[in-house]
């Protein structure tokens, strides 16, 4: 399995996408200092329009946000960079609506709050099996 170590050279660009703003803070800073290069959304569409402007290897999107439903975002960002792998995370225990985003194209979700030493797996695992177009 693939390390952040071995992507030192390209580190993994990761964009969290999160209403919570002190969550995706904290979060984005443990993981800047572990290696990934972090982008930030504080709202689905904050991260449509910083992905007009850079791309990602993948997201880490929130299900439930004021302004746009994770669903809507991740159908969204499947046309917009269909290369990026998506993983759901839900602070609401819902199962069945994660569900719905793997039926969606999310490659995976997480119950938040999730653990870093869960996190990073999952976001390498999902690096490794992201399509090459």
């Amino acid at each position: 399995m693939l390390t952040v170590e071995d992507t030192r050279n390209s580190p993994v660009r990761l964009l969290l996408i999160d209403d919570e703003r002190d969550y995706v803070n904290v979060l984005s800073n443990r993981l800047s200092k572990r290696g990934f290069d972090v982008g930030k959304a504080n709202s689905g569409s904050e991260a449509l329009q910083i992905l007009r402007q850079r791309s990602f290897d993948v997201a880490i999107l929130d299900l439930k946000m004021a302004d746009m439903d994770g669903i809507e975002v991740l159908k969204v960002l499947k046309k917009m960079a269909p290369e990026m792998v998506v993983i759901m995370l839900t602070g609401h225990g819902s199962a069945e609506a994660a569900q719905e985003g793997i039926r969606q194209g999310a490659y995976d979700y997480l119950t938040k709050p999730c653990e870093l030493n869960a996190l990073i797996p999952k976001i390498m695992e999902a690096y490794e099996k992201r399509p090459m177009l």
